[in-house]
């Protein structure tokens, strides 16, 4: 007899249905597993054969063969177990198959029979609906984060045994109450439990904050030990604007995949905040490894990527990143195919402007000027033109620390950062650091006025053509931020100065 049960697999963060097809017939006793698979899916057969036989499933002594279709790309993961079981007692006749025509069936299958979780259940029901299945057969933890989808009924199954008897007799089907998910997200908390009012001091470095978040701009603090660069680059997140459903879910994605996602609360809620040690390597930032996983730039996406202390990162590290801050993605390309995983994310990053951290203080930073070019020459050209804004931040004095007077919090910030991200969408779509040439030239148009005056600077500062390409982005993020359709001189010299220390450390 034949039989075939719907499954799914995953690709970067996508899933694709997988048919898994069982065969019984006469010969000498055995199981086969076909379909090009990973090791940990060929064992599959014996996770398979002796949950049954523990689930108490006496199977007559047959030929079983199974097929995973398609046989052209690589399956791996154990999520197909639960699909394999379900299509072997569906053609040794055990159950009728019609529940399973229109289903999709996916988890783990311990040895005792249990149904254990599974990574990637938002991309595997997500295919699910969208190729037109009309139920998903689940591990009972799982259950919750594949109610998120709609579209299509969830029924957890906690082991083997239940989901027989649910195909035995289809009126002990328990679907997923929708309810619980939408309750659950009503009861989410998307706060922060940090805000920006705790940072006393540093004007300086708040603005140029603000200006980053409301463009998108990609931004570089350089101070000493103890200035507060690391303190604002986390409160990035809390002035960005609450995250989109369609955020959320893709963010859930690429966590469900990387095994991160809480099963309690199985949706993002914040913009996440990456912030890795620089003892990382090139694959755990970018993503890879035998099966492909997203990196800390993904796991970024939407977010931030903070890089503290970046020219303690190795080169090649920080190297790898030109191509997934310039195309918004990263592929990773091996024998089997190409995942594509997102990297639509901010990058902040610190770094101390010499090995001791003191520089330009004379009086306490005893390195030499070799030393300090060499240690901020860590961080190459190439990288730091993908970088819009420079800001030092200063020592600051002891009133200004010891301050009681209350700072602009993040929700004040906050407004005018959703303010400018709504007037860029309503005028090109996307933000403005994510223009290009063509962009630049369109909606960065400048009066005689100014147009003089950058001429000026250009000349005198002797910028390139990318230099003053980033001076224009910032400056129509600030004339953003004013609710000014033109962008005037204040808003040039503003931009220009988040550009000034890249003259000071690196000419």
């Amino acid at each position: 007899m034949f039989q075939k049960v719907i499954s799914a697999g995953l690709w970067g963060i996508d899933g694709f249905l997988v048919a898994v097809e069982a065969d019984i017939h006469d010969g000498l006793p055995g199981f086969l597993l076909t379909g090009n698979l990973a090791q940990e899916t060929r064992e599959a057969q014996e996770r398979v054969r002796i949950a049954l036989k523990n689930a108490d499933i006496r199977l007559p002594p047959k030929k079983i063969t199974v097929n995973l279709s398609p046989a052209d790309i690589r399956k791996d993961g154990t999520a197909y177990d639960l699909a394999i079981a379900a299509a072997v007692l569906g053609a040794f006749g055990i159950f009728p198959d019609s529940l399973l025509r229109d289903a999709l069936v996916a988890g783990e299958l311990g040895l005792n029979g249990e149904v254990k979780p599974v990574r990637g259940v938002l991309s595997l029901v997500s295919a699910a609906r969208d190729g037109g299945l009309k139920r998903c057969f689940l591990p009972k933890e799982n259950a919750l984060e594949g109610s998120i989808v709609t579209g299509i009924e969830i029924i957890p199954v906690a082991s083997i045994q239940e989901l027989t008897e649910m195909l035995q007799d289809p009126e002990r089907i328990s679907v997923l109450n929708g309810d619980a998910w939408r309750t659950m997200e009503e009861n989410m908390d998307d706060t922060y439990p940090i805000d920006f009012s705790e940072l006393n001091g540093q004007p300086l470095v708040r603005r140029a904050t603000e200006v980053a978040v409301a463009g998108r701009h990609n931004i570089l603090y350089i101070g000493s030990a103890g200035t507060g660069k690391t303190m604002a680059a986390k409160r990035i997140p809390t002035i960005m604007p609450p995250l989109s459903r369609e955020e959320s879910i893709q963010i859930s994605k690429i966590y469900s995949i990387s095994g991160l996602l809480p099963p309690e609360t199985p949706l993002m809620t914040r913009r996440p905040f990456r912030s890795p040690h620089h003892t990382i390597t090139s694959t755990a930032l970018a993503g890879g490894g035998v099966i492909p996983k997203p990196g800390e730039i993904s796991l970024a996406s939407s977010g931030v990527l903070f890089l503290d202390e970046l020219p303690e990162f190795s080169g090649k590290v920080i190297e790898i990143l030109r191509q997934p801050l310039e195309d918004r993605v990263v592929t990773v390309s091996r024998l089997y195919g190409s995942y594509i995983f997102p990297a639509n994310t901010m990058l902040a990053a610190a770094a101390n402007p010499c090995p001791c951290g003191f520089y330009p203080d004379r009086t306490r930073c005893h390195c030499s000027p070799g030393q300090v070019k060499r240690y901020i020459g860590k961080i190459s050209k190439p990288i730091l033109d993908r970088i819009d804004i420079t800001v030092e931040a200063a020592p600051i004095t002891y009133e200004e620390f010891r301050r009681t007077h209350r700072n602009e919090s993040s929700a004040q910030i906050r407004q005018r950062v959703v303010r400018a991200h709504q007037i860029q969408r309503s005028r090109q779509g996307f933000f403005n650091g994510e223009m290009g040439v063509r962009e630049i030239q369109q909606y960065c148009v400048l009066d005689a006025s100014e147009e003089e005056y950058l001429r000026g600077v250009y000349q005198n500062m002797k910028l390139s053509a990318r230099a003053c390409h980033k001076i224009l982005k910032v400056a129509r993020t600030i004339a953003d931020l004013d609710g000014k359709e033109q962008i005037e001189k204040v808003h040039l010299c503003e931009a220009i100065g988040y550009r000034s220390l890249e003259e000071k450390y690196w000419s």
